[in-house]
């Protein structure tokens, strides 16, 4: 703040942004005509008393504000992810939120950015803190039988537990039900044109491109290996794969790139099957699947029925692409925040906790199920969160009042 100050002449109130000339302590060179603001603590970005110099941005102008700033002993150039580091040590980020916000500065498609944007904004830790809260619930009671069974306790303390449990393990289930699309997301969805040779899939893709991602020839057998080109399709990250052709053949070269394009096609999220002719490729028995697209080429020298493409004219690309972003957009769930396997770990471990906590209920080993439970929160606390016994402890005589 006082290094501020001597450049500035003076701050402004919390909160307030006022215009100011930036000079040199020096010599009084004036360096910027900056806005100013201060933030209390508790009240910024890093929980720390913090001031903001909102300047012109030119790389003059910056170079000479932060060596004026860097002529106090006291500061220093914060290191990469500093500040949100201090947020999260302050309370003013959970983990779940720092990952969403790098998310976010990452994103280059609009499903990235709004996924991104739900999980900075807290939506993770909204969730796993209503399942933390119903969790505590229910360690609390048990620990209420266990610890009190000589006092009066309230009848169906057990079956609470059960549907306390039972709740959290219905919400678990529904995230993760759909985590593996919402991992798609944010690294990205793989669609493969799949067909024989010379069916023009490298000149497809091309095409969608607009550039010589592929090479293209009349040689049957030229592309050996995968191709793969990034693309935004209708907000979606998608990598295209241009695949080798499939057929069969005594040529060791072309038989190691039809085994790839066979492998990475039938892992992929889609497969876009490219065809002349009206006969199916062989090839296609084994790949295809569910909502697989069905492509007839080369409409430019031959028109079909139905979804028709030609790389070399462009015709009917634009129809492919959105026959692909509708596939894919029902693919992701809307309403689901689990985006890193990090998150899927730990849930799934939650899961299995809470199911054995269940399995020792229903033995009436009522410690065991404690227990079980205690693992289960600690599981979930590697999500987003911390529990401690004082949780626990004012969960139960805030709703049991068991005496003194």
């Amino acid at each position: 703040m006082v290094a501020v100050e001597r450049l500035s002449g003076s701050l402004p109130p919390c909160r307030e942004l006022k215009l100011r000339v930036l000079k040199r302590p020096a010599d009084g060179y004036v360096l910027d005509e900056a806005l100013v603001v201060r933030f209390p603590a508790r009240g910024s970005f890093t929980g720390e008393i913090t001031v903001e110099i909102q300047g012109h941005g030119s790389i003059a102008a910056q170079r000479l504000v932060l060596a004026a700033l860097g002529e106090d002993d006291r500061l220093r150039l914060a290191d990469p992810g500093e500040f949100t580091r201090l947020a999260l040590l302050n309370g003013r980020l959970d983990l779940t939120q720092v990952e969403g916000l790098a998310d976010l500065i990452d994103a280059e498609t609009a499903e990235q950015h709004r996924q991104a944007l739900h999980v900075m904004r807290g939506g993770l830790g909204e969730l796993t803190e209503t399942w933390r809260r119903g969790l505590v619930r229910a360690a609390a009671l048990i620990a209420a039988v266990i610890d009190f069974s000589d006092e009066e306790l309230p009848e169906g303390l057990v079956p609470e537990v059960r549907g306390l449990v039972a709740g959290v393990l219905a919400g678990i289930d529904a995230q993760l039900a759909s985590a593996d699309m919402s991992e798609r997301v944010r690294n990205g969805f793989e669609v493969a044109i799949v067909g024989a040779p010379n069916v023009g899939k490298s000149t497809l893709l091309n095409a969608i491109v607009g550039r010589e991602a592929a090479i293209t020839s009349a040689v049957a057998g030229t592309t050996r290996d995968v191709i793969e080109v990034r693309l935004d399709i209708d907000g979606l990250p998608v990598t295209l794969m241009d695949t080798a052709g499939l057929r069969a053949t005594d040529d060791q070269i072309e038989i190691i790139g039809v085994d790839r394009a066979v492998q990475r096609a039938g892992s992929a999220d889609l497969r876009v099957f490219l065809r002349d002719d009206a006969e199916a490729d062989p090839f296609w028995s084994d790949l295809m699947k569910d909502q697989d697209l069905v492509v007839w080429a080369k409409c430019d020298l031959v028109p079909r029925n139905g979804l028709c493409v030609s790389g070399k004219t462009g015709e009917g690309v634009q129809d492919l692409l959105g026959a692909i972003g509708k596939v894919l957009a029902e693919k992701v769930p809307k309403s689901s925040v689990i985006i890193r396997e990090r998150h899927g770990l730990a849930l799934r471990s939650t899961k299995e906790y809470l199911k054995a906590s269940v399995t020792q209920l229903e033995r009436e080993a009522v410690d065991l199920a404690a227990e079980e439970l205690r693992a289960a929160l600690r599981a979930l606390d590697s999500v987003v969160g911390k529990v401690d016994v004082e949780h626990l402890l004012d969960e139960i005589f805030a709703s049991f009042c068991l005496g003194k």
